[in-house]
């Protein structure tokens, strides 16, 4: 099941939401639980008991590690334990058919027969609640936590659905409060609404119109320089309002139920670095790359060089935690290399003035490394890189002539003019404030502002996510991408 489809929208949500509201305090949190494991189930029914044994075992680990003391070697241990049989999970699921074919292909080449593995499925959304997993047991080990007893609790943290597929990756600590005593007001109803109509509007009407452009852009034989380019700056655009449009769903159903997730993207393609970039974008993602990852290799404690192994090494890791496949390596590798570079350069990562040769060399190397992240091997990427650096044919070759519509084009200008306006508009957050029109309260005497952009703005979000959903009705709806994951 996924947000952007009927049966969540006029089945799931709206059953699940009257029976959580007409449910005492008390019950929400089992509520809440039990929804997430029908929402989970929906896909595959016998994976469902490999999450809930995933909760099982972190839960006692969190205990033996509580129990045993912060920091103490008897935590420790138990601790390397958890993470060990946490990460042996993650590694068979997601890399043993990568590993498995990648030692087939050495194997052959010295004329030695292959081993035979059935197919390994991948269990959607392993890679989230294993790292919120690891990321609990850790900080009762640092003392960042307490173990907590209540099973309800815990199991509904790793599953709550608004976030279990895709994200943010988020941590108990945060939560923890939020379980035991959360607010429900119109208030925080009304504005998670709204963020979840403009998340959906993000990937009904913006990524899956640019998705079809992208995937003929890379899937051409012999693409052109403006096919290639084309190609990229559409995937670009289409895994931003993907992503970011499900992290405001996700956000938008937790205040529906009181919760307040943290933000995972503001605005990265504004950024002047690709420091600055990892701080915006899949910002639940890269702190928790930070914090467990980079940190626990010694951050920049340990000199100099060791600093830039860690930013590489961190990197490298989080694009192996992608997928299994050598582009996500390369990827990871792109990224932690430049972050090296910059440390090295000492670059001003918090600029107070928008450069726009900055802005552009950081978009530029982006959208490079964006390239590799989607092709499906080193072959297609190469061929985009050729085609991209190769400057001899702007025009679009026939083929994509052919297939190019004006919507998909302008719907392409659309989501640039939107990412330029709220990008700057974040840039320079401390502008004055638009004015307000007043209004006069006749039985009190007393003036009340109102914000009339406020209204108007969530009446055109009412209006584009109806058109959204009609459009959605129109077709067969399409995952999201950081599902993959």
């Amino acid at each position: 099941m996924v947000f952007s489809s009927n049966v969540f929208l006029f089945l799931f949500l709206p059953v699940f939401l009257g029976l959580y509201y007409l449910s005492g305090q008390r019950y929400r949190n089992l509520l809440l639980l039990v929804a997430s494991y029908v929402f989970y189930a929906w896909w595959r029914v016998d994976f469902l008991a490999l999450f809930a044994a995933v909760t099982l075992w972190n839960y006692w680990i969190g205990l033996k590690v509580g129990a045993a003391g912060v920091r103490s070697k008897p935590a420790q241990r138990w601790l390397l334990l958890g993470v060990a049989v946490d990460l042996g999970i993650l590694g068979y699921f997601k890399y043993a058919n990568f590993g498995v074919d990648s030692l087939n292909a050495i194997m052959t080449s010295f004329g030695l027969e292959p081993f035979i593995l059935t197919h390994v499925l991948l269990p959607i959304g392993i890679s989230f609640y294993i790292f919120e997993s690891i990321s609990y047991i850790i900080d009762v080990y640092r003392g960042d936590t307490p173990a907590t007893r209540n099973l309800i609790d815990f199991a509904a943290f790793v599953a709550i659905f608004p976030h279990l597929i895709a994200g943010p990756v988020l941590r108990f600590r945060d939560l923890a409060d939020q379980f035991n005593n959360r607010t429900h007001t119109l208030d925080k109803f009304s504005e998670g609404a709204t963020r979840f109509m403009q998340g959906f509007i993000k990937k009904v009407f913006i990524a899956d119109t640019l998705a079809v452009v992208a995937d003929h852009c890379f899937a051409l034989q012999n693409p052109t320089t403006g096919d290639a380019w084309l190609g990229a700056l559409a995937y670009t655009a289409q895994l931003y309002f993907d992503f970011s449009g499900y992290s405001d769903m996700a956000i938008g159903l937790g205040l529906m139920m009181g919760f307040r997730f943290m933000e995972n993207f503001k605005q990265p393609y504004i950024s002047q670095s690709i420091t600055e970039f990892w701080r915006r974008w899949h910002i639940s993602l890269s702190t928790w790359l930070r914090d467990y990852l980079y940190i626990t290799l010694g951050g920049n404690r340990k000199g100099t060089l060791i600093t830039y192994r860690n930013l590489f090494l961190t990197m490298l890791l989080g694009g192996l935690w992608h997928g299994a496949n050598i582009t996500y390596i390369v990827w990871g590798a792109w990224h932690g290399t430049w972050l090296a570079i910059e440390k090295a350069l000492g670059i001003n990562t918090t600029p107070r003035r928008f450069n726009l040769v900055r802005w552009a060399l950081t978009f530029l190397l982006v959208v490079m490394g964006w390239v590799i992240f989607r092709a499906e091997n080193l072959h297609v990427a190469g061929r985009m890189y050729g085609a991209m650096f190769s400057f001899s044919d702007w025009q679009l070759s026939e083929l994509n002539r052919a297939s190019l519509t004006g919507l998909q084009v302008a719907t392409l200008i659309v989501a640039y003019a939107t990412l330029a306006f709220f990008g700057l508009r974040d840039f320079y957050r401390n502008q004055q404030p638009q004015p307000v029109a007043i209004a006069v309260d006749v039985q009190q005497g007393n003036a009340i502002a109102i914000d009339w952009s406020l209204y108007a703005s969530r009446a055109l979000v009412l209006l584009l996510f109806v058109a959204s959903i009609l459009k959605l009705s129109a077709q067969s709806f399409s995952p999201f991408l950081y599902f993959q994951f």
